[in-house]
């Protein structure tokens, strides 16, 4: 039971854990409690579900992890009708997840990291093929691949809800909730989009076209919130409630755009717009949402002039021309950077045709074998300069000798691909 006082040892929390999601009726009836807030069940159940948190074992502390938003929910229901007796236990076990999460477990507040990812890689704003080519500059190749990383932190610990910091709170407890959204059941996902729906609609004219009428008054919502919110609703989308998630996201777009909070808008139109026109393929299991989730179509033209495209049309040029090219075929091609047409080069008037006195044939010999040893010397030392520049931006990343990043998968191993120090390019150019 619930209220027992039954102590598990150590050896059997494992098993026990690993069991819980073999009782088919526990969850839902846990749910029905907690909706309940007159119910007696409710405070020992609020207790049991902190205790679990507290344990060390992950599928535990998951376990309560799944009913967060239906708690969410009711607490914020009953907050906005401001009757604050039946939500006590509630609040309790809310803030003691909270303040569990800031600290680590030698009781050291935590300092959470987030990694900035480059602009260079797709996301949910936008595609790296509409940024363009960015200019090859020293201050560009110093920061190539570099990664960025924001803290958050320090959070201090809560005994009471007030108005001041009810959202800060609720933001951190939903982050948590999206850290490990991965291994929720789908009846969270249900939950937190019931959730996200009834918090943006309730005490609006909207509400009046939900199956849901019971009468509620308008919730107080910040914009941080909501976004977390649809991290939560994004994930149930493409995770197996295609339609629960689909009818939150418009609710919270509804809201956003009653409260002209922009960054909902903007992630929440982001969403909408990146939506197939079907609900996914669900026979392939629950995977992660794929990082590239908008259909990457080529922007560029095919004919456009890009540093690329002058590289390789020089390269194809000289590789045709050879050694049997003479001076004056290469001037006239210099001129327009590579970009002239077979055509042209095979309709190009030798010298001997442009009419005046022949010169004499040993000496036009002679000079036509220094001239191409010449210019083939010259294309030689431009395709090592566009060689080395090629490497230096795969290569030339200044690094501090102090702190040298790890590989993630070999311990104490330093990144591949980068040289200690500020190498030169010829000096990563050798390490390669």
């Amino acid at each position: 039971g619930v209220g027992g006082s039954v102590t598990l040892p150590e050896t059997h929390i494992s098993t026990y854990a690993g069991s819980l999601h073999l009782k088919k009726c526990l969850v839902p009836a846990l749910y029905r409690v907690i909706q309940d807030s007159s119910s007696e069940l409710l405070e020992p159940v609020c207790h049991q579900l902190f205790e679990l948190y507290r344990s060390s074992e992950d599928r535990l502390r998951r376990f309560t992890l799944q009913f967060l938003p239906e708690l969410v929910w009711v607490y914020l229901r009953i907050t906005a009708s401001r009757d604050r007796q039946s939500n006590g236990c509630i609040e309790a076990l809310l803030l003691g997840i909270y303040n569990l999460e800031i600290v680590d477990k030698d009781g050291n507040s935590k300092l959470l990291s987030f990694t900035i990812p480059s602009l260079s890689k797709p996301s949910m704003y936008h595609e790296p093929s509409s940024l363009g080519s960015m200019g090859l500059t020293e201050g560009a190749l110093s920061h190539h691949d570099l990664i960025r990383v924001v803290y958050s932190g320090l959070h201090p610990q809560r005994e009471t809800f007030t108005a001041q910091n009810r959202f800060e709170v609720l933001c951190f407890l939903m982050l948590c909730y999206n850290s490990a959204v991965v291994y929720m059941p789908l009846s969270s996902y249900q939950a937190v989009c019931r959730m996200s729906s009834r918090l943006c609609v309730c005490g609006f004219p909207r509400q009046q076209q939900k199956l849901w009428r019971e009468p509620c008054n308008r919730v107080v919502l910040e914009p941080e919130f909501m976004v977390q919110m649809l991290t939560a609703v994004y994930h149930a989308i493409y995770n197996g409630e295609w339609e629960m998630g689909k009818e939150a996201l418009e609710d919270i777009l509804y809201r956003a755009q009653l409260e002209l909070y922009s960054q909902p808008l903007l992630l929440g139109n982001a969403m909408m717009s990146s939506l197939p026109d079907s609900a996914p393929d669900e026979t392939l299991g629950r995977k992660v949402l794929q990082v590239e989730v908008t259909p990457t179509v080529s922007r560029i033209s095919r004919s456009a002039i890009t540093a690329a495209s002058i590289r390789r049309h020089r390269w194809k040029r000289e590789d045709a021309d050879g050694m049997s090219v003479g001076e004056d075929s290469f001037n006239l091609n210099d001129p327009d950077e590579g970009f002239s047409s077979g055509a042209s080069n095979s309709s190009q008037p030798s010298a001997t045709k442009l009419g005046g006195p022949a010169p004499r044939a040993g000496s036009q010999r002679s000079s036509a074998v220094r001239k191409t040893v010449t210019a083939r010397l010259s294309r030689e030392r431009d395709r090592d300069r566009e060689k080395e520049l090629i490497q230096a931006v795969l290569l030339y990343i200044p690094v501090s000798t102090t702190s040298l990043p790890k590989d993630p998968g070999i311990p104490g191993s330093k990144v591949k691909g980068r040289c200690p120090g500020l190498c030169t390019v010829r000096q990563c150019w050798k390490l390669k």
